[in-house]
C-alpha cells in the first residue's frame, strides 16, 4: 500500500487561514460562528488531540489582536502627531480591543491546527502523525 502524497505547508497554512480541514481541506468546520465541530465532517480528524490543546490558538488569538491593535495605535499616532484627537482614537482602537478576539476565534483555532500539523508534528520524531494510530481508548477508531 503506497502511502499517499504529503500536503505542502502552505497549503495547509492556507487551508487554516481559510478556516478548513488542515488534512483534506474541508469546510464546514462549525456549528455556528464560534461552536467547532470535534471531528472533520469529511476526514475525521479529531482536533482537540489532548486537554489544553487550544492554547495555541488563544496564543494565536492574542497575537493577531494585540499586533492589530498596535499598528492601528502607530499608525493613527504617526498620522495626527502633534494634535492626538484621544476620542476619536478611542473610538476606533476599543472596539478593536473588545471585538477583535471575537471575530478572529475561529480563524485562530484553525490556524493552530493547521501550524500543529504542519510544523509541529512533522518536528517530533516520538509522535506519529494522527492518520497512523487510532483515538484514545472510549473513543471513535479508525473504521468505529
Amino acid at each position: 500500500m503506497s502511502a499517499a502524497p504529503e500536503t505542502s505547508r502552505g497549503t495547509i497554512m492556507w487551508w487554516g487561514f481559510t478556516r478548513r480541514c488542515p488534512r483534506c481541506g474541508s469546510g464546514h468546520l462549525f456549528h455556528h460562528y464560534l461552536a467547532m465541530v470535534p471531528d472533520c465532517p469529511r476526514c475525521r480528524l479529531h482536533f482537540e488531540r489532548e486537554p489544553g490543546y487550544f492554547a495555541g490558538a488563544l496564543a494565536i488569538n492574542i497575537m493577531a489582536t494585540g499586533g492589530l491593535f498596535a499598528v492601528s495605535f502607530v499608525v493613527a499616532l504617526a498620522l495626527t502627531i502633534p494634535e492626538i484627537p484621544v476620542v476619536p482614537l478611542l473610538l476606533i482602537l476599543v472596539p478593536i480591543a473588545l471585538f477583535g478576539p471575537i471575530l478572529f476565534y475561529p480563524f485562530s483555532k484553525t490556524i493552530w491546527i493547521a501550524v500543529d500539523r504542519g510544523y509541529l508534528q512533522r518536528l517530533d520524531p516520538s509522535e506519529r502523525a494522527d492518520e497512523h494510530f487510532g483515538r484514545k481508548p472510549g473513543g471513535r477508531g479508525p473504521g468505529g
